[in-house]
């Protein structure tokens, strides 16, 4: 992934790696030691005990192990060390068994004086601790054994004196009773001494010397919490751009605009950068509330785009050359206006707001435009040209009997726009477009340019029942809303129609993607109509002199023209073949010059889009 393509994904979902960010901070803040904590555990050191000789058979290992966990060992240390933090300190120590006969305790500390010194007083409290334990015991052991040897003494004190009154015979009896006595004293009186050798002596001794080692420190337990909380940053931040870079794999939407030109098999003619949110409340077009703003720019390239690939009749520079109103309704009579189609695949692909637009970019040409709303689903039009509610498109095409429609044509808030709003719907919004040809065969004698908005294509039928009508389609996608095989379906269903499409509008553009690819896919022709190699972006040359592949032009057989019929003022420049003919292939250039079938009536018909739009007749 080239790097801008790496910054493009980071900003997409910055949200993504703020919130890791913030995840990671929280966790490192619970977890890590409050404050600018010690490293407690940058030594280590070991020391091991074991019972003195001889005293093995009289110490239990069990017993010696609950003493030295027991808190009166860690208190009698932190006493000798005057540390206060008893509980600090139960944490830098740990105490097992290593065998049947062997303690090992394992202290921390920052520094090795520190760590060997701790281990030493828990040796030592150890020792001392279960030595006195030990005594104790065994006094208490002493005075109840020299109890029994006083009941013992008085026992044998009184058999000796039967044995010395009695006679022969009963001192033969009375012999093996005093022998008894006698030993059972005797036992008495050795374990007494056993027990005053043992309470004199310590039972458990220290084994070796400490062994002690340097084990390092880590970020984690960094003695400043700022570093732990940064090492916390990089780990979040580490762990958004994985989780980005993951979704953006995965991600298989339109976003760029060579990803648009291969999953719609056309042209992108323009490229319309991210409205900041500001931007996207205005409640009219861009093009006239900001008109030196790069997305206006960007508005008028692809309106640049569109004239000079357009039809013929679209690229007239009717409005710049001086013409009168005479003159410009005569040449609507002799031509009439023609019609751009504006759609899109799904919902929320900008395609009211590039209409909106596109029709401001057009009257800065001069050009009277009249704008259709035939999006009778979610119409929303007027709001973005300063028109309130009132009859439109609607109340004409639901009517028995059609009207004109120059009584619907209203004024907007954008000079040289006129509107037909939607109106107020009441019948199904497919039925309405059934008459929309008889609609828009009025509304080209209206104005110069007509556009309309209609529904979303995959999700409404009525967007295909207008493309007959139209003589020029312009798709818009928002990035990141389209995915390509709704693309597919759209490239599909305007291939079977054969009306020609400009291009693709891509709203929200990112970066720049690289390399292009000017090849359209292998195993599907072009729409009929629709230029055979890419046509460049919206950020084209302005309009100039004529390409080259217009400077052979096809010739055209004039069709006869009957009785009482205007003939058309002639065009100096090279015509195009006419809707339904086979474009010339020698160049590649196609045929964007549909003329409607229906020929202009024998008398001149008055606008009156001039009258509602100010102008003098």
């Amino acid at each position: 992934m080239e790097p801008a393509n790496l910054f493009t994904v980071l900003r997409r979902y910055w949200r993504l790696l703020a919130g890791c960010t913030v995840a990671a901070l929280i966790v490192g803040f619970v977890l890590t030691p409050a404050g600018d904590a010690v490293d407690n555990g940058k030594w280590q050191c070991k020391v091991a005990i074991t019972p003195v000789a001889g005293a093995a058979d009289t110490v239990r290992a069990d017993q010696v192990l609950s003493y030295a966990q027991g808190s009166a060992v860690t208190t009698a240390a932190a006493q000798k060390l005057h540390i206060t933090d008893v509980a600090g300190l139960s944490a830098r120590r740990t105490v097992a068994a290593a065998s049947t006969q062997m303690l090992v305790f394992t202290t921390t500390g920052p520094t090795q004086q520190s760590c060997a010194d701790l281990a030493a007083a828990l040796s030592e409290a150890t020792i001392t601790g279960y030595s006195q334990e030990s005594k104790k015991s065994a006094d208490e052991s002493i005075k109840r054994l020299r109890a029994q040897a006083d009941t013992q003494q008085q026992q044998l004190d009184d058999l000796q004196k039967q044995f010395s009154r009695a006679n022969t015979t009963d001192q033969a009896k009375l012999q093996p009773q005093l022998s008894t006595a006698t030993a059972a004293l005797t036992k008495t009186l050795g374990a007494i001494a056993d027990l005053q050798n043992y309470s004199q002596t310590d039972a458990i001794q220290q084994w070796g010397s400490i062994d002690a080692k340097e084990l390092g420190g880590n970020l984690l337990t960094s003695p400043t919490r700022s570093v732990r909380l940064a090492l916390a940053v990089v780990l979040g931040l580490a762990l958004g751009v994985v989780a980005a870079l993951m979704l953006s794999r995965m991600d298989t939407r339109l976003r760029t605009r060579d990803g648009a030109e291969e999953a719609f098999n056309l042209p992108v003619i323009g490229e319309i950068p991210l409205l900041s949110r500001r931007l996207r409340r205005l409640r009219e077009p861009l093009v006239t509330a900001r008109p030196e703003d790069p997305a206006t720019e960007a508005y008028r390239s692809l309106r640049s785009t569109l004239l000079l690939t357009g039809p013929r009749a679209l690229s007239a520079q009717l409005g710049q050359g001086g013409l009168d109103p005479d003159d410009r309704r005569a040449r609507r009579a002799a031509e009439p206006a023609p019609v751009v189609l504006v759609m899109s695949g799904r919902s929320g692909d900008g395609r009211t707001t590039t209409v909106a637009n596109l029709a401001a970019t057009l009257a800065e040409t001069g050009r009277q435009v009249l704008v259709l709303d035939c999006d009778f689903r979610q119409p929303g039009l007027r709001g973005h040209l300063g028109v309130g509610d009132g009859p439109g498109m609607a109340e004409l095409l639901s009517g028995e009997q059609l009207p004109d429609p120059v009584d619907l044509i209203r004024r907007t808030n954008v000079p040289g726009v006129a509107l037909i709003t939607g109106g107020n719907t009441t019948a199904y919004p497919a039925a309405l477009v059934l008459r929309a040809g008889e609609v828009l065969k009025l509304a080209r004698r209206h104005a110069d340019v007509v556009l309309i908005d209609s529904s979303p294509l995959l999700h409404a039928n009525d967007a295909y029942d207008l493309v007959q009508h139209a003589d020029a389609v312009l798709v818009t996608v928002m990035a990141g809303n389209v995915r390509p095989e709704e693309a597919d379906r759209v490239s599909e269903l305007l291939a079977r129609t054969g009306v020609p499409v400009a291009g693709v509008a891509l709203l929200g553009a990112e970066g720049a993607t690289g390399r292009r690819k000017r090849t359209l896919r292998p195993g599907r022709p072009p729409a009929k109509g629709s230029p055979a190699k890419a046509a460049p972006a919206a950020k084209s040359t302005p309009p100039g002199p004529e390409p080259q592949r217009r400077a052979e032009p096809a010739p055209r057989v004039e069709p006869q023209r009957r009785p009482g019929e205007h003939q058309r003022p002639a065009d100096p420049r090279p015509a195009a073949p006419g809707y339904g003919e086979a474009p010339d292939r020698r160049d590649g250039a196609t045929s964007w010059g549909r003329r409607p079938a229906e020929l202009p009536p024998e008398e001149p018909v008055e606008t009156t889009l001039q009258l509602r739009l100010g102008e003098d007749r």
